[in-house]
């Protein structure tokens, strides 16, 4: 495997196009395909220069399959192959309505327990949810085709608390099962 791997970016590691939705049967082949290639243990019996980049090489395509299978994740790296760091944001403004509706459904969140079935509940949010992020990603990827990084930016922030609420109702079906049992 030549040193070209550290000048690609992430979907040029996995022979992708740079996409909102990347073909993730061929993202897993390749991923080990590549980890086959350069797996450390393959080199054990060779210098300590080709173990460590042997290792160098596993961080990166392990860093990069990372990057590429999570929604948000891929979104900012997108974003970030056009300049825009996400991570250093320091922007905090907001959408209001769509402040207000995360407000709402952290409330309905959090009084789930007191509905007549929780669970049913919990179910109906995490299809809303997934609606939700399903449309957000259509945004993000028209914003991205038409160069708006500033909307796409905007759009990646609404992801990042959409997705952190899927987390939260997953977490809370979870307790909420384990009680029933």
């Amino acid at each position: 495997m030549p040193d070209l791997l550290f000048s690609q970016n992430y979907f040029e590691i996995f022979s992708l196009d740079v996409s909102t939705h990347p073909d993730l049967n061929k993202l897993n082949e390749n991923n080990r395909e590549l980890q086959r290639l350069v797996h450390p243990d393959k080199f054990a019996n060779s210098d300590e220069s080709e173990k460590r980049q042997a290792m160098q090489k596993t961080s990166l395509i392990n860093q990069a399959f990372n990057t590429l299978k999570d929604p948000v994740l891929r979104l900012q790296y997108m974003l970030s192959l056009k300049g825009i760091d996400m991570n250093g944001e320091t922007d905090t403004a907001m959408d209001g309505g769509f402040l207000m509706e995360q407000m709402e459904l952290r409330e309905k969140i959090a009084d789930v327990r007191t509905q007549a079935d929780p669970l049913e509940e919990l179910d109906a949010i995490t299809k809303t949810l997934k609606t939700t992020s399903k449309n957000l990603i259509a945004e993000f990827d028209q914003n991205f085709q038409d160069d708006a990084l500033d909307k796409s930016r905007e759009v990646v922030r609404k992801l990042q608390f959409i997705n952190k609420a899927q987390k939260e109702v997953a977490e809370l079906s979870e307790q909420i099962e384990d009680e029933l049992l």
